[in-house]
């Protein structure tokens, strides 16, 4: 019988809604207008995937997907807060974002900065809240913050941010161009995946395949990004394409060629994949997201 990702990814993204409008405070007081701006970037629309992944990383060890969704939340919130921050005339300089002003726009600048420092700061709240109550065990909560820590902070998505600026218009070997995809983009999926293994109980073994699993799909979900941004269509993407181009982007495409890319982001999805052979049935979402992200258009 073959997954039906459609299903999974509807009722596991009501799981994730739910828990983000609950986790972030309600609206009212003085400092009404970044919750507003959190708020409104957190539920712009947007594949879920980071929260998919943890989710899919505790079912693949035998543990429910319920019983990590804190972490789920955590990393959406996080994910939420780069976009924010990425979308800063500073930084990539966007107006548009999920087919909407981005957060600077609707709310200026000092506000969007704030609700992207207000997700971040609550993502790690989140997290170990879930530990303090003892929703989930305080040791695995311990290790999960760790991974996230190093995910988000400058040994991953900080320091990729920091590097795709850095060599905006300037020609960059493919060395470069896979440190700044490993770490912008890969690190977070990477550790969603990982997180939801550690929080799940999974044993070393496991975790260490998962591990494996989540770098080779982050790195070919970002060549794909780049290959849609040369490809795909505004109204399908939410954001203007042809930005990486523009921009001057250290871009798989523009190092190795578009029909180069595609095999690379295939080949890589396939490895991802064989990571998964010593698995269950319960590994079966992580499969079928790896196949939906080679075809993806979004």
């Amino acid at each position: 019988m073959t997954f039906d990702l459609t299903s999974y990814i509807d009722k596991m993204g009501r799981l994730v809604d739910n828990a983000l409008a609950e986790s972030l405070p309600s609206i009212g007081g003085p400092a009404n207008e970044v919750v507003e701006a959190m708020r409104y970037s957190l539920f712009a629309g947007g594949k879920r995937l980071r929260p998919l992944l943890c989710l899919a990383g505790a079912q693949a060890v035998g543990a429910s997907p319920e019983s990590v969704l804190p972490a789920a939340v955590a990393l959406e919130m996080i994910h939420t807060y780069s976009l924010i921050h990425d979308d800063l005339p500073a930084m990539d300089d966007d107006d548009l974002r999920r087919g909407r002003p981005a957060c600077h726009k609707a709310f200026g600048e000092a506000t969007a900065i704030l609700a992207g420092d207000g997700l971040l700061t609550r993502a790690f709240g989140v997290l170990a809240e879930a530990g303090e109550s003892g929703r989930i065990p305080a040791d695995r909560t311990l290790s999960a913050l760790a991974v996230l820590s190093r995910a988000a902070g400058h040994e991953g998505m900080v320091g990729g941010q920091e590097a795709d600026v850095k060599y905006e218009g300037r020609n960059v070997s493919a060395e470069v161009v896979d440190y700044i995809h490993l770490h912008k983009t890969a690190a977070l999926i990477r550790a969603a995946v990982v997180m939801g293994a550690v929080l799940g109980g999974g044993k070393k073994d496991r975790i260490a395949a998962l591990d494996e699993y989540g770098r080779k799909v982050g790195l070919a979900f970002q060549i794909i990004d780049d290959i849609l941004d040369i490809e795909g269509e505004t109204d399908a993407l939410g954001k203007p394409v042809g930005s990486d181009q523009a921009l001057g982007k250290a871009t798989y495409p523009a190092v190795h060629g578009v029909d180069a890319s595609r095999r690379m982001a295939a080949g890589l999805l396939t490895e991802a994949v064989d990571h998964l052979r010593d698995f269950t049935e319960d590994a079966e979402p992580l499969k079928a997201i790896a196949e939906y992200l080679l075809h993806r258009k979004t």
